[in-house]
């Protein structure tokens, strides 16, 4: 059986199976090795999905996903991390940056939820009561948090108009889900309880659609992994913005 790493594969599919524009790296570890780029996204996908459910309060979910601890270690802050280390192997710089920050995320926001790094009692009020500090210095913190990590996003978005729109999309919504949870959390502390719980459920919702994306793009990757006869469409926008070395290229030819 022929699959598509045993063969020559277009700078189209080339994007869709790495999530990233084909660049000159030398040597044939690509057609030795498997994609690491589906390992991390279904890392992903499985630490997101069920804590925009809780986002969101589905069948009486709740507790900030605190029940998912052990996936956003194992499969969020594990997969991501080895699928990071895969894409900086083969050369791959913008999937390896995002998944090495996604699977450090989900190794912090594991690492907030447990109590033996203290994260939340460290402001307990009862514990600290000559300091002052209080579950608003949590929240404010924690806001600030998503904040950059929306920041982060934001500028992972603007890298994936080189990718394809279901990328482009998962970006986009990541911006406005991690706004949302730091909107949220600061509500919380101006004492705006039911704007604090509305944007929560927003930023869950938000995150839901970023999965609905992520599921859509790791089938299509899976699939053409495989060589099927038929494939999912991603949008390419490898045309969108030509590269520096295609303009450059286009120069020269012209001269």
């Amino acid at each position: 059986m022929r699959t598509a790493g045993s063969i020559s594969i277009s700078p189209e599919l080339f994007e869709k199976l790495y999530l990233s524009p084909q660049n000159r790296v030398h040597g044939d570890l690509r057609r030795t090795v498997g994609n690491p780029t589906p390992l991390a996204l279904i890392g992903f996908l499985i630490s997101l999905t069920p804590l925009s459910m809780d986002l969101m309060g589905w069948r009486g979910a709740g507790g900030s996903g605190a029940a998912g601890t052990g996936t956003y270690f194992f499969f969020g802050g594990l997969l991501m991390i080895l699928g990071s280390l895969g894409e900086f192997l083969l050369g791959n710089t913008f999937p390896f940056v995002v998944f090495g920050s996604f699977g450090a995320f989900w190794l912090g926001f594991g690492a907030t939820l447990q109590p033996f790094y203290n994260a939340y009692g460290a402001y307990s009020p009862t514990e600290n009561a000559a300091d002052g500090l209080s579950t608003v210095g949590f929240r404010s913190s924690f806001a600030f948090f998503f904040i950059a990590m929306a920041i982060m996003c934001f500028i992972f978005l603007i890298c994936s108009l080189r990718t394809n729109i279901v990328f482009f999309m998962i970006f986009l919504t990541l911006v406005l889900a991690f706004s949302c949870l730091a909107g949220s959390y600061l509500e919380a502390n101006n004492g705006n309880l039911a704007a604090s719980a509305r944007l929560q459920t927003a930023g869950g919702a938000f995150a839901f659609c970023t999965c609905m994306f992520g599921w859509w793009i790791f089938i299509a990757i899976m699939l053409a992994s495989l060589d099927f006869p038929f494939e999912i469409p991603v949008g390419d926008l490898s045309g969108f913005i030509k590269g520096a070395s295609e303009r450059t290229s286009d120069r020269d030819k012209n001269v």
